[in-house]
């Protein structure tokens, strides 16, 4: 036939041609077989080795300061109210029409400053009717005193009866009476005409009028107030415990016999949280204390040349009542409060920190006085604090044994902003 065959396994034969290019192909993909089986053989190889660890987190940044231990004084604040010490309601004594306005609203004012003026037209007329009826009266006891004058040497000849005389001294009298009464009723028509012109009784401030050109006032009428306002006074109140903590000291002052608290300035703190330059001083005690508050009422008296403070106006009264010797100090910011209690992070010398917790006491300036849980030299974490709690969170058996930081000073905001202001 002329074609050589080969036979398979299966006893099958084929042409030598399919035999040559069946060992061609295997001769070209030689390399590609060899080349996955090594790469397969490397995956395993990998696969079997161990991950590396990853590299731990970096120690969180914080500040840290050292608790500072001195003698600091004890201030308490108590929110008060301004008043002026005389605030007199202008009202009028007399019933008229307002005519005019004499002074500018929310001026100052002199004492005896005329401020409004009402229309005197109808007391001007009682005026006159009161002078005549004066006048009528005088004359009526001028003829009663020439009667009487002209029949006492008459009586004393008997020319005329005793009675008569005294009939003529008896009307002498009554007209004298009667001229006393109508003189008062003089001065009183003057004394209405007088008071349609109202003045301030007192030096202040006069606000704005109530009352306008033409309306009816009387004596019931509110036209304005005027307020001493130099000096003004402050009023707080405090609780009865806290009274009875000073009372002495207190007592000492109002009796005469003087107290400690006299030589303690008060400080006023305003509305915007600025200090009034002017120290105050203690002015009175309340005589009792207040039934439905449980509180006793305290003022005291602040220069105010410039009327900076005015009636109505709040702010905070602060006193030094006392002192705290060898208190322990830490910046408020280092503080941790939780609900009613406070913690703060402590460095050990290898600069890991701890949570503790501590009882705190008044608060200072920009320190806070630490009264439980720590000792002089210690450092704390002021800022930082966030950072350190999601590390502990994180790594709650590190949160245990300490969490390293990485400490820098810390620089309180007075002291960085005055060094930048240097620079």
């Amino acid at each position: 036939m002329g074609i050589t065959r080969e036979f398979q396994m299966d006893g099958r034969c084929k042409p030598r041609g399919t035999h040559r290019r069946r060992q061609s192909l295997l001769s070209r993909y030689a390399p590609l077989s060899t080349a996955v089986a090594g790469a397969v053989v490397l995956a395993a190889l990998c696969g079997c080795e161990k991950k590396e660890a990853p590299a731990p987190p970096a120690p969180p940044e914080v500040t840290v300061a050292e608790v500072v231990q001195q003698d600091v004084p004890i201030f308490q604040e108590w929110v008060a109210q301004l008043n002026g010490p005389v605030n007199a309601d202008i009202t009028p004594k007399v019933q008229g029409y307002l005519l005019k306005q004499d002074y500018q609203n929310g001026y100052f004012v002199k004492k005896g400053q005329l401020l409004f003026e009402l229309d005197p037209r109808q007391y001007e007329a009682a005026v006159e009717a009161a002078k005549a009826s004066v006048a009528a009266a005088q004359a009526e006891l001028g003829k009663y005193q020439n009667d009487v004058t002209r029949d006492t040497p008459l009586a004393a000849q008997n020319a005329i009866p005793q009675k008569q005389l005294d009939t003529d001294k008896s009307n002498r009298d009554a007209a004298a009476a009667d001229v006393k009464a109508k003189q008062a009723d003089l001065d009183n028509a003057q004394l209405n005409l007088a008071w349609t012109k109202v003045y301030s009784p007192i030096d202040g401030i006069a606000g704005v009028s109530n009352s306008q050109i033409g309306d009816l006032v009387g004596t019931t009428t509110k036209m304005a107030t005027v307020s001493q306002v130099n000096p003004i006074w402050a009023y707080w109140n405090v609780s009865e415990s806290q009274y009875l903590g000073v009372a002495t000291r207190i007592n000492g002052i109002i009796t005469g016999r003087g107290s400690d608290l006299t030589r303690k300035p008060i400080e006023f703190i305003q509305a915007n949280d600025e200090p009034y330059p002017l120290k105050g001083k203690f002015i009175y005690v309340n005589r009792a204390v207040g039934t439905s508050t449980g509180t006793i009422q305290i003022a005291a008296e602040f220069a105010n040349p410039e009327a900076v403070l005015r009636p109505g106006g709040f702010g905070r009264v602060r006193i030094q009542t006392g002192n705290s010797e060898n208190a322990l100090l830490v910046p408020q910011p280092a503080v941790i409060e939780v609900q009613s209690d406070y913690m703060l992070l402590v460095l050990t010398p290898d600069n890991k920190a701890h949570f503790r917790t501590v009882k705190m006491g008044e608060r200072v300036g920009p320190n806070w006085i630490v009264t439980e849980g720590l000792k002089p030299g210690e450092r704390i974490v002021v800022e930082g604090i966030q950072r350190v709690q999601m590390f502990a969170a994180a790594a709650p058996q590190m949160a245990k044994e300490g969490i390293p930081v990485s400490a820098k000073p810390f620089v309180p905001a007075t002291t960085a902003a005055t060094a930048g202001g240097g620079n």
